[in-house]
């Protein structure tokens, strides 16, 4: 019973901290650098939480299960978001899916080899992540434009849309994303295999 209400608990909490994944368009003048914090900590929470369950139950496709669960609970929050007046795109979510499956698959593959799971999981979601999250910027529905669109006044002051700055797409966020990703996520795997154990 604990071990199924740890893995909530850390689900909800990923939930919490992602729950602006695809909403760094908001802030123009950072927003590369909001993308390369916001892949970062997606990657991170998905890893730990994945890793814990998919060495728990010790079956394949529950780190896809649980990226399942972090989507439901980030819809329904992000329905109560909507649903005060911030305009968002429900399609930003699933981000973490294709990454999870990848994390299933290094651990199938390798035969249920924990070891393998940290190392070449942890590389795979850390390297993947950052780019399915670029092709969110790409296709979802530009929030800011959104914003402009339909405003809101309630909208705190923090929250109001600003004209996008031009010249920001210098460098590259996704290869810096990814690159972090990829080393800190094998930590996180680790730490995530490491809670079955206590």
């Amino acid at each position: 019973c604990t071990h199924y209400l740890f893995i909530v608990v850390v689900a909800v909490n990923s939930t919490l901290l992602t729950i602006n994944a695809g909403d760094y368009i908001f802030y123009t003048d950072w927003a590369w650098t909001s993308f390369v914090v916001f892949s970062i900590s997606q990657t991170l929470m998905l890893t730990v939480g994945a890793c814990y369950y998919l060495t728990f139950t010790g079956v394949p496709g529950t780190a896809t299960y649980y990226a399942l669960i972090m989507t439901v609970y980030t819809w329904i929050a992000k329905g109560a978001w909507f649903a005060l007046g911030y305009p968002y795109d429900f399609i930003v979510t699933p981000v973490w899916l294709p990454s999870a499956m990848l994390l299933d698959l290094a651990y199938w593959a390798t035969k249920k080899n924990k070891h393998s799971l940290i190392l070449f999981g942890g590389v795979l979601v850390g390297m993947s992540l950052p780019l399915f999250n670029l092709v969110n910027l790409i296709t979802v529905a530009d929030p800011l434009e959104t914003a402009f669109k339909y405003p809101r006044p309630t909208l705190p002051p923090y929250m109001t849309p600003i004209e996008p700055q031009v010249g920001k797409f210098y460098n590259s966020p996704v290869a810096l994303g990814a690159g972090a990703g990829a080393v800190l996520a094998c930590t996180f795997a680790a730490l995530g295999c490491k809670l079955t154990t206590w």
